[in-house]
């Protein structure tokens, strides 16, 4: 297997072949600017040092994308796939320098497709758009994560993101039917199409779901669409302790025999983060734990009936309320406080470690035990939230500003942490994806026949190793210790 360390550099003449592909406008070489697209959302203190592409590129076609990528192939080239910069794990960040592709030009809704209820979209679409656009039409694309108001369709394939909705309708993959991918070489191909039904082969589409961007670049994405229900009501549900909350969510199925569109959980500290950040108040906000529970449908009558229910059975299981939020301001103003928390914990630290954590849904209590016992042993403070009903906790671990050595230490206490993760049955990443943050510890989740396998799919698409290398594949001992 040849070694990717031998990567090309961006030349001067490299520099003027990018501008005859793309044009003097789709070319940049400043500092400043590849230095603001050289990151995503992970805090850069978190870096052992900078990372930083050679040169950024703003592609406006798929033929653009394949013209840098045979490009970048000829001269053994690092490229890296950007979207909008929302991603928590450094899957964006060019770990060995080369060609940064931005895709916010490539942002066009290309076709939505009443007929067979799908669209098709470029990568840089916010997700919000997609929402909006299906809407319009009754329609519903059920990817609903937490920064869709920002994120690319195209980074959310690259990751798979999950979101607020898995529990009903799964996480991106499960809507995405086809995609056009450029892979390492140049050459321009499709994976699925406009069919619910295929097994003509390998499943390449939900082998390039979840990739990021180191298999092939994604250029186009056909979702599936669904109806629109026609109501929906969101239930806000504080708990005295984060175990009772936590211990209710098997009930709503079991007992209540109801299936939610999404349970969230948001605890004390990380409510309380969101409430200053948005200069609001919720209510029993010194609960231990809310859940947010939305219901779903188009029989009126069934989502009232579902609201009781779930209702009257959180109340038993030991609710200290039940609010219904049944217009839409008071559902907004409900799920904007939610899906501020991210953005809010940023706001007000510096030292932080966001991690996405997943356990099967019985042992989400173990969990955040083991989060308060670390926390007391390494002196730090813990917002946890994220998706209850399907075991998705993002667990984010604060230190003081002013703390010697916090790196060192946050360091240890994350993999005290996915130990923990480890022998709860659990995984690294559920939605966020593995990146430059979380590749190191890989070998804890995956073991060598999976890793060798992911190496071996990894030669067959792209053999020069070109592809955000650094990211979820290991090459070889080597290359990891030289670069990422």
């Amino acid at each position: 297997m040849k070694e990717p360390s031998r990567f090309g550099t961006v030349t001067p003449e490299v520099v003027e072949r990018l501008s005859a592909i793309l044009g003097t406008g789709g070319v940049s070489v400043d500092g400043e600017k590849i230095a603001a697209y050289s990151r995503d959302e992970v805090a850069e203190r978190f870096w052992d040092r900078p990372y930083r592409a050679e040169v950024l590129v703003f592609p406006e076609s798929t033929g653009h994308v394949s013209e840098i990528l045979r490009l970048a192939n000829e001269r053994r080239i690092p490229v890296t796939p950007r979207g909008a910069g929302t991603g928590l794990s450094g899957g964006a960040v060019p770990a060995f320098g080369g060609i940064l592709v931005s895709f916010e030009r490539m942002n066009r809704i290309l076709e939505l497709d009443t007929e067979n209820l799908c669209m098709t979209v470029e990568p840089g679409v916010i997700t919000a758009e997609i929402t909006r656009a299906a809407r319009k039409a009754g329609l519903l694309y059920a990817g609903d994560p937490c920064s869709g108001d920002a994120s690319f369709i195209g980074g959310n394939v690259a990751e798979n993101a999950g979101g607020n909705k898995v529990i009903k309708y799964g996480p991106t993959g499960s809507s995405v039917l086809a995609l056009e991918v450029v892979l390492a070489d140049g050459s321009v191909t499709w994976f699925g199409g406009k069919r619910r039904k295929d097994v003509t082969g390998y499943d390449f589409v939900h082998l390039m779901v979840g990739s990021e961007g180191t298999l092939g670049i994604i250029t186009k994405i056909v979702l599936k669409l669904l109806p629109l229900p026609a109501f929906g009501v969101d239930l806000l549900i504080p708990f005295p302790t984060v175990e009772a909350a936590i211990r209710f969510v098997p009930r709503i199925a079991l007992e209540g025999r109801v299936t939610p569109a999404s349970i969230e959980l948001v605890d004390h500290h990380s409510l309380s983060q969101a409430e200053k950040f948005l200069n609001t108040r919720l209510p029993f906000d010194q609960a231990a734990a809310h859940l947010i529970v939305q219901l779903e449908g188009n029989d009126r009558e069934v989502v009232a009936d579902e609201t009781e229910r779930v209702g009257k059975l959180a109340l038993e299981k030991g609710a200290l309320e039940v609010f219904v939020a049944d217009n839409r301001s008071s559902r907004d103003k409900l799920w904007k406080a939610r899906k501020s928390v991210a953005e809010a914990i940023m706001a007000y630290y510096q030292n932080y470690a966001k991690e996405d954590l997943v356990v099967p849904t019985d042992r989400v209590p173990d969990l955040l035990f083991a989060v308060d016992a670390l926390c007391r042993k390494w002196r730090m403070e813990a917002a946890n939230y994220g998706h209850v009903g399907d075991g998705n906790i993002h667990v984010n671990l604060l230190m003081a500003d002013d703390r010697p050595h916090w790196h060192e230490d946050m360091e240890q206490a994350r993999q005290e942490l996915y130990e923990t993760v480890r022998q709860l049955g659990g995984t690294l990443s559920g939605e966020h994806g593995i990146g430059l943050k979380r590749k190191a510890y890989l070998p804890q989740f995956l073991d060598a026949p999976q890793l060798e396998l992911m190496r071996r799919v990894k030669l067959a698409f792209d053999p020069n190793g070109i592809l955000n290398p650094g990211k979820l594949v290991f090459w070889d001992k080597k290359t990891e210790e030289a670069g990422a």
